[in-house]
């Protein structure tokens, strides 16, 4: 199981919906998952309904972080965009608003990045962060992640474009 002393990651249940819910129509993650809409329950049970197929078919994996203290689902890491032929995925991850600064987000990362390193056999893990976002930017520096560039106007907010900064973590080194 991937597990450590604060989380655990584990596969999407029939019984995660209401979570899911709370979580896709948080509007203030909408900005970073380019959502611009709500999700109904019926396009998250069907969501549900195919989300053990096989990661190499499907390329993408979504993972429920709990709490290893209450076993409670209090976020979601994803890896998506997988590219078999050079080895590398791109990865989200989402927590509850009530959830944030507990720590949860890096120990979900870090066994994220063993995960695939060691058993999907990835070379590279990549992300993609507004420059605003400074949580996410040193989250994802404390893991290990390298800024590689800048991606100017790339996302267009309320208040204009915003510019994103590129991330890159080598699972080799």
């Amino acid at each position: 199981m991937l597990r450590n002393d604060l989380v655990f990651l584990r596969a999407l249940e029939a019984e995660d919906l209401d979570f899911l819910y709370a979580l896709e129509n948080d509007a203030s993650l909408w900005h970073v998952s380019d959502a611009v809409v709500p999700v109904s329950r019926h396009t998250l049970r069907q969501y549900l309904d195919n989300a053990a197929a096989d990661f190499h078919e499907v390329r993408q994996l979504r993972l429920v972080i709990c709490s290893v203290a209450d076993k409670q689902a209090v976020g979601t890491v994803d890896l998506f965009d997988f590219e078999p032929r050079h080895q590398r995925a791109g990865v989200g991850i989402a927590l509850l608003p009530t959830e944030r600064k507990k720590g949860y987000a890096y120990h979900a990362l870090k066994l994220l990045a063993t995960y695939a390193k060691q058993t999907l056999h990835l070379h590279q893990l990549y992300c993609t962060i507004g420059v605003d976002n400074v949580a996410s930017e040193k989250l994802f520096n404390q893991i290990g992640f390298q800024s590689v560039g800048v991606r100017k106007e790339w996302l267009r907010t309320a208040a204009g474009w915003q510019d994103v900064v590129e991330y890159q973590y080598l699972l080799d080194i």
